[in-house]
Formats: C-alpha cells, structure tokens, sequence
C-alpha cells in the first residue's frame, strides 16, 4: 500500500514539474513525451491534486485558466477516459451530465456544419442561428455543475479543478454571447461572415468539445471517487431547480434500500425563547411568520458571515440561483474566478470599516438587476458579515404616473 501512495506522490510531483514546464515556454510535445516516459498514466484524482499544488504554491488560477488547453492537451496523453455508462445507473446525477454531453454532441455537427459553409462563403444565416440555439441550454449544464457538484468537491477539500473549470465554462459563455450577436446582424457580407466562422464560431465548439473531455476524463471520474452516495442523493435531489440541457427528464434515482427526499426540517425548539417567539429589535415573530415574510420579500438575500462563510438565503423565486449546497461554503469559490477579487476587496473594505455599501447594476436577460453589498455591523460596530441584495428593478423602472391606494383593484395585481 505504502508503495502505491508513494508512487501516486511522484507522479504527482512529475506532472507539477512538467506543467510547470509549459507555463515557463516549454514545448508542448516535449511536455507529453516526458510525461509518456516518466509517468505513464495518470488518474483524475492526481492531476486534480498537481492543479491543486499548483495553485497553493501561488500560481494564479487566471494563468492556470489561460494554459488550460495546453493543461488538457497534455491530461490527454496520460488519462484514459473512465467507462461512465459501466458505472453508474440512469438517473444518477453523472449519467445526466454524460447524457447531456451526447445531447450537446449532437447539436454541435449540425453546428459545425453551418460554420464550415459560412467559413467557405455560403452562411445559411437562419440555418446558423438555428444550429446555435440549442447550444445556448448549455447553461442549465453549467449551473448544476457550478451550483452543486462544485460545492461537494471542495467540501471534501479539492477546489482547483472547480475554479478553473468555472473560469473555462465562463469562457464558453462569452463565446456563445459574442456569437448569438454577431448573428443577430442580417447585412453583413460573406467574408465578414467567414470571419466571424473562423474567430468566434470554430474556436466556440473546440471549447465545447474540451469541456465534455475535461469533464469525462478528469471531473467526472474524480468525483466518483471522491464524493459520498449522501452527496449524489443532495445533487439529485436539488437539480431538478435548475432543468436539464437537451434531454427529457432523466428517470429518478437513488441508491439500491435508500428512499430519496429529505426529512421536513422542524424548527429547534432549543434554541428559541419559551414563547417560541424571535426578538428582531422592535417586537418580536414567530418562526414561520419569519419565514413568511424572508419568502415573499421582493429581493434575493444572501448572507456571508464573519468568516466569510454563506450563512443564509432566501428562498423563492430568485435571480440568482442559490442551494442548499452553497451554506457554509467560502465565498470567494461562490464567484466566477475572474470576480473574485473584487467580491474580496468590498468585504475587506467592510471588515476594515472603510466601506458600508457596495452597489451594481447589469442587464440580465432582459431584466434591468440592481446588487447591492451591506456590511452588517452590531451595536458596537464590529463587523458581522455582509449581506447581498439583489432585485429585478425592471417592473418598477416601467412605472409611470401614480396609482393610490383608494384605486386598488383585484384584478389590477399580478398574483
């Protein structure tokens, strides 16, 4: 046993020191016939735990993200694929990504089939945006991905991969964006178009294409190994919330004895007053009309604690989404890499007292979205978190005139 650990340690060791080769210039191909010679083969647990001493040996996760294709280049040669339909049943959240990742190969021949043409000079334009469309659903992929197999890996302490896989998928997602608006011009001539083809279009589905094979030769069977049957029955159970990319619902699954859904939490008793009653400053809630009212406030509240920790949400219908995967999660890996710092800056303005409100605002799919960021503070004011505030201000800004109270009517609300 001793000799396989330390086996896997220099293999380790060896694809630290040869990624590390990559980013200092060294060629490719050198790269791989070293690995070849000196490693062999490589498991997905080894080369998430080289990103992982990379990244805690002070390598940036942006320059990480920026040699990823060599990084997958490299995987490739040393990583054989793991057989995913042999070795889990239909339902189980991986056979769900492995299903959607057909799903996406699929739509990406007809894909490329309409790119190749506009790159040759005939660009069938609705037969190209028709071709985009159901690559735009990869989203729902992504969300389930990020919102809950990211949480479970880095709650058993491997946060590498996730954090330059999101910054990929990110990539992935500018792409699409750029795409869907160069095609939404009608006028533009066919070299124009055969450039587009060229920089935006090819470049998007090699990206797709990698991110399946990263998926399904690192992740994948990485999480396999790594998380609990607890942890595929949360996943499960909380992805419906977030649909399914280009494929029916999945049949149900849950492990062979086990039933799925969770037990319906009961309030803790203990740790309410004996009137069961919430002192919240002026006069006081029962739990349920708390809950009540967190549930049907207009806005989207995360809480982020002291230790910055996610240590609360609102439910309902949110902008965001949020699970329940993301409490006590660090959150600077609840953010896209590329936003990290900043998300780190504001809080460290507000535990330094420098700052007590950060705000933004941005268009989202169409609705008008308003954030702001709150240090939350005690009587004394010794900083207690930062609460997040997010609302859809898009109704609100179509407002016009008045409307008083003596002119409600019944049927002038929405439900």
């Amino acid at each position: 046993m001793s000799e396989l650990i330390d086996n896997s340690r220099r293999r380790i060791a060896l694809l630290e020191q040869a990624i590390r080769g990559l980013h200092e210039g060294e060629p490719v191909e050198a790269v791989k016939a070293r690995l070849r010679e000196l490693v062999g083969e490589a498991s997905s647990a080894e080369i998430a735990a080289m990103e992982q001493q990379l990244m805690a040996d002070g390598l940036p996760v942006e320059q990480v993200r920026a040699l990823c294709d060599l990084h997958h280049e490299v995987a490739r040669e040393i990583v054989r694929p793991a057989p995913l339909e042999r070795l889990v049943p239909p339902g189980h959240p991986v056979a769900v990504f492995r299903d959607e990742n057909r799903a996406f190969e699929t739509a990406l021949r007809r894909f490329a089939a309409e790119t190749e043409a506009a790159a040759a000079g005939r660009a069938d334009l609705p037969a190209w945006r028709a071709a985009l469309e159901p690559l735009l659903e990869i989203e729902k992929h992504f969300a389930r991905k990020e919102n809950l197999l990211f949480p479970k890996l880095e709650a058993h302490g491997i946060t590498a991969p996730s954090q330059v896989m999101w910054a990929k998928d990110d990539e992935i997602r500018e792409m699409l964006a750029a795409l869907r608006g160069a095609l939404a011009v009608d006028d533009a001539a066919a070299d124009e178009w055969a450039a587009v083809a060229e920089t935006v279009a090819r470049p998007l589905a090699r990206q797709i294409e990698a991110m399946i094979d990263r998926e399904e030769r690192i992740l994948l069977p990485l999480a396999l190994e790594k998380l609990s049957e607890d942890d595929w029955i949360r996943i499960a159970e909380e992805s419906p919330r977030f649909g399914w990319a280009l494929i029916d619902p999945p049949p149900e699954w849950s492990p062979a004895g086990r039933k799925r859904g969770p037990a319906a939490e009961a309030p803790d008793a203990s740790a309410l007053p004996a009137d069961g009653r919430v002192r919240v400053g002026v006069g006081s809630l029962r739990l349920d009309e708390l809950r009540g009212i967190l549930a049907v406030l207009p806005v989207d509240l995360t809480f982020v604690d002291r230790d910055d920790r996610v240590a609360f949400f609102s439910e309902g219908e949110r902008i965001f989404a949020r699970t329940p995967a993301v409490i006590g999660r660090k959150v600077h890996l609840c953010h896209p890499p590329r936003s990290v710092d900043v998300v780190e800056r504001i809080i460290g303005a507000f535990r330094r007292g420098e700052k007590d409100v950060a705000e933004f605002w941005i268009t989202l799919g169409g609705r008008f979205v308003h954030i702001r960021y709150f240090a939350v503070r005690d009587g004394r004011g010794e900083y207690l978190g930062t609460l997040e505030v997010t609302q859809d201000l898009t109704p609100l800004r179509a407002l016009e005139g008045e409307r008083r109270l003596l002119d409600w009517d019944e049927n002038g609300d929405r439900k």
